[in-house]
């Protein structure tokens, strides 16, 4: 087959899959086709059945995981605060914790911005 022929192939959905929703379930479903950016509702569905996956996950233990990291964050600024009064021998090691700590923000607050993208 050419690669014109395929391209005429329409594809024959005559088969109908239905499901029951909340109002608020149809209206996530909606939002989330909308910032889609596809072209039909019916494509968007299909595509969240076959290449979509769930996701389940704590928000405590991600807001504790948040927390603790802020606390560790918070208890190096002080220990750098106090080293470089009174010593400034330590700027390299300083500035090398200060970048393992944007190290561990980073993909932190990444994870956490996708996971609320992820809710309704």
């Amino acid at each position: 087959m050419r690669k014109s022929e395929k391209k005429k192939q329409v594809i024959k959905r005559d088969r109908y899959l239905k499901i029951r929703v909340t109002e608020e379930e149809l209206e996530a479903f909606k939002r989330k086709f909308k910032n889609s950016g596809m072209r039909t509702f019916s494509g968007f569905v299909r595509a969240m059945i076959f290449e979509g996956y769930i996701v389940h996950f704590n928000e405590e233990e991600l807001r504790e995981i948040y927390h603790l990291v802020a606390n560790i964050s918070n208890n190096i600024s002080q220990i750098i605060l106090h080293v470089s009064r009174d010593d400034d021998s330590f700027d390299s090691d300083i500035a090398e914790i200060k970048e393992k700590m944007a190290q561990i923000w980073q993909p932190l607050n990444f994870f956490t911005c996708k996971v609320l993208q992820l809710r309704h």
